[in-house]
């Protein structure tokens, strides 16, 4: 959630809190002199972006350690890497059952007549057919009129309607209408529609469209259980796949743009299909990170490049077209900012060769290159590409005629358009409304019956959390080489600027607070404190004001707390949101930089004499209690977390088009998290923060969320360790009359208890 202030005051909150307070040039013991100048949080994102850069290019060469190819002929190929074609079809999200093989229906375009239209050897139908749950696709059939010799499934682009394609609407060059050409041929065409990339069209719900895509808008509820509008798209051309089996014909697929990128996805996880066309898409998606959102599939890189894709598809015909692509660009506004670029033929002759030096020694002879224009620029669905396609399904293409099809009547496309995008916004939250007792399922392992079985129980869950959904970094920790500064000291503390080297590049920044009354030989508890979205240590300390902080640092260090407060990545606006992207292709989140970061932070709290190894709590309010909820839920140092500011049903949160306080309808696109709906919810990142001690603050007035559905997602929580567990001492929600903010009441005697310490004599209670 942003602040409830305006965009000026934060932008000059920004400014203030760059400023240092006079530095006096003492530094801790046992650390060297921070020399560090300028804007640190923003150097932490700068190198943190290189280092993902890094990460993306090293992904290349470290795909081929999944797979276990047997390259002794094609047969044991392929059966060697079925674990891989169901990977695949899990991150796409294809996961729902499709209904049993049917022929589309043919709907009447009106009350005269069922064929609306007729081409030079085909006739025209308007199609419809169930593909999964409620979810069906529309769009044409071209039906020839002499017998068939082949079913073709011809994807458009997305921001081309399937009468467009054909020829019986403007808007797509003659040269280019490949559906039309093939149906002229003697095959049976089916063109389905894809949802396209218009903005502000997303015009149901609980608030007004929101001017981000129709494409992310239907990815991010998706995302979040598990699914993918790439997914659902493929699962329609799969169903049409699943009837044309069912025939004696052989199958082929064919797309430009977005269309090549359906159908090189739908013929990688499906053997089905005899012979496929990809125009104007193949390429390096090293880039990925910078095409539109609805084309992020988690985890895409750590396995798959285009070149991992077309193996999957070998020694079935597989042909590239090098051709012009789309181009366009997509500001941000309320979504990801985005850019679609042509891809150019040195680049894709490099991934075919990469891909065909992966099958080496096995014959490629059905892997072609061609080229429309001498630059591989020109336009997509050429002559020389069809040919081949014909010839790779055992026909031939005719001369193109150059007859546009007449038509009666065309369906109304808009009406469609509008129809479809609401069937799988429907299906999305039908899957939402289930994800609880998905979630329930899969977490029915945890073993209740005494805390060390909990301990035992957990620890498995513990390393799915990180693998799979946050997301590990194979890097060991680097020495810390401790860096520091005083920049602070009151009446009762002195703050000093900390940062710590972390991994490759990587560094940890923060403030720590140590009270002034510190005694030789002493150990006390500390508390990390985190700040929010678009926040900095600074904020959190009391000195510059931020009223929702509560300066709630510096005042846990009147009460003679040491204090840690660590520079979190989510800042900078879209310069952090970048690093989210480039993360999801690595099968990587923000918080698999953040976790390493906290767990050297913990590492080098520990090497100091005066802290308590086994008191070193977490305090997060905001985007802060988001890592509240994540962080302490991996590393089991932090011996207890408070979520301030955030905690609700956070599923529903990302996911539901009904909530009006729902992530869809806002600006942070980088907030939704893959398939969160089946694994952890904050109830069950809780449960594997249990059963160490847990609080929630929560204020009435809070925008976040709605008290009913803090409450709802509380309740699982507090029924863990009061019911179950038998331990309520230990979980603990303080409802106050205000707003988003830490409040420092209930949880300040919440850590006084669990933390064994005496705020107002600054002793430990077992002093």
């Amino acid at each position: 959630m942003r602040f409830p202030f305006s965009g000026l005051f934060c932008l000059a909150l920004l400014a203030i809190s760059t400023l240092s307070p006079s530095t006096h040039g003492e530094t801790l013991p046992n650390t060297d002199t921070l020399e560090m100048q300028g804007d640190v949080a923003m150097q932490l994102v700068d190198n943190v972006d290189a280092f993902l850069l890094r990460e993306l290019e090293r992904s290349v060469d470290r795909r081929e350690e999944h797979w276990q190819r047997d390259r002794s002929s094609w047969a044991t190929h392929q059966e060697s890497i079925k674990g891989q074609r169901a990977r695949l079809s899990s991150i796409l999200g294809i996961r729902d059952a499709r209904v049993a093989p049917q022929a589309p229906n043919i709907l009447s375009a009106n009350t005269q007549t069922v064929r609306i239209g007729h081409g030079t050897g085909f006739d025209v139908f308007v199609i419809r057919w169930t593909s999964f749950g409620h979810v069906t696709g529309e769009g044409l059939m071209l039906d020839p009129t002499s017998k068939a010799w082949a079913n073709v499934i011809a994807i458009p682009d997305c921001e081309w309607t399937p009468e467009q394609l054909v020829g019986l609407s403007p808007g797509v060059e003659r040269e280019m209408q490949y559906a039309r050409r093939l149906a002229e041929s003697g095959c049976r065409v089916y063109v389905p529609m894809l949802i396209n990339r218009q903005r502000k069209q997303f015009d149901w719900g609980p608030r007004p469209a929101p001017d981000i895509t129709n494409r992310e808008m239907l990815y991010r509820s998706a995302y979040e259980l598990g699914r993918g509008l790439i997914g659902y798209e493929i699962q329609k051309v799969l169903s049409l796949v699943d009837y044309a089996a069912t025939q004696d014909l052989p199958i082929g697929i064919i797309g430009w743009g977005e269309g090549g990128l359906i159908a090189l996805y739908s013929s990688a996880v499906d053997e089905r299909i005899d012979s496929t066309c990809v125009s104007g898409y193949f390429d390096s998606r090293q880039n990925a990170w910078q095409e539109p959102l609805d084309r992020n599939v988690f985890g895409l890189l750590e396995q798959f490049g285009d070149a991992e894709l077309a193996t999957m598809i070998l020694p079935r015909q597989l042909l590239i077209e090098a051709a012009a692509g789309p181009v366009a660009d997509f500001p941000g506004n309320g979504g990801g900012p985005a850019r679609l670029r042509s891809p150019e033929l040195e680049s894709v002759q490099a991934e075919m060769d990469r891909a065909k030096s992966l099958v080496t020694p096995l014959s490629t002879e059905n892997f072609k290159l061609l080229k429309s224009g001498n630059d591989g620029q020109g336009n997509g669905g050429s002559s020389v590409a069809l040919t081949a396609f014909c010839e790779g399904l055992d026909g031939k293409l005719n001369n193109d005629t150059g007859q546009p099809p007449q038509s009666s009547q065309l369906p109304d496309a808009a009406a469609r358009h509008r129809r479809q995008m609401r069937e799988i916004d429907e299906h999305s939250q039908a899957v939402l409304r289930k994800s609880g007792a998905v979630r329930a399922e899969f977490m029915k392992g945890l073993n209740t019956s005494s805390e060390d079985a909990y301990n035992q129980s957990v620890e498995d869950y513990r390393r799915h959390f990180y693998n799979e959904v946050i997301g590990r970094f194979d890097h060991e920790l680097a020495a810390p080489a401790p860096r520091s500064r005083r920049i602070y000291e009151t009446e009762h503390w002195r703050g000093y600027e900390v940062v710590l080297d972390v991994f490759d590049g990587v560094f940890a920044y923060g403030i720590l607070i140590l009270p002034k009354d510190l005694k030789e030989g002493e150990r006390r508890p500390v508390v990390v404190c985190q700040h929010g979205l678009e926040g900095r240590p600074q904020d959190t300390v009391g000195i510059q004001s931020a009223h929702y902080y509560s300066g709630f640092a510096g005042e846990l260090a009147k009460r003679g707390y040491i204090t840690f407060s660590p520079q979190n990545l989510y800042i900078g606006y879209d310069r952090f949101r970048t690093l989210q992207r480039k993360s999801y292709l690595l099968k990587k989140t923000l918080f698999s930089t953040i976790t390493p970061q906290h767990q050297q932070i913990i590492h080098w709290l520990k090497t100091l004499p005066y802290v308590d190894d086994d008191r070193i709590a977490f305090y997060g309010l905001s985007y802060g209690g988001k890592t509240a909820m994540r962080v302490p839920a991996i590393l089991t140092d932090y011996c207890l977390s408070i979520c301030s500011a955030d905690f609700n049903e956070w599923v529903d949160k990302n996911a539901s088009t009904h909530n009006p306080r729902s992530y869809v309808w806002s600006g942070e696109y980088e907030i939704f998290e893959f398939d969160l709906g089946s694994t952890f919810n904050y109830a069950e990142m809780a449960a594997l923060i249990a059963p160490r001690p847990f609080m929630v603050e929560r204020g009435h007035d809070d925008g976040v969320a709605d008290d009913w559905t803090v409450g709802w997602e509380f309740g699982k929580v507090r029924n863990l360790y009061a019911s179950r567990l038998k331990l309520p001492e230990r979980c603990e929600i303080e409802w106050f009359d205000g707003p988003h903010k830490i409040n420092g009441v209930k949880t300040y005697e919440f850590l006084d208890r669990q933390l064994q310490w005496n705020s107002k004599t600054h002793t430990n209670r077992t002093d």
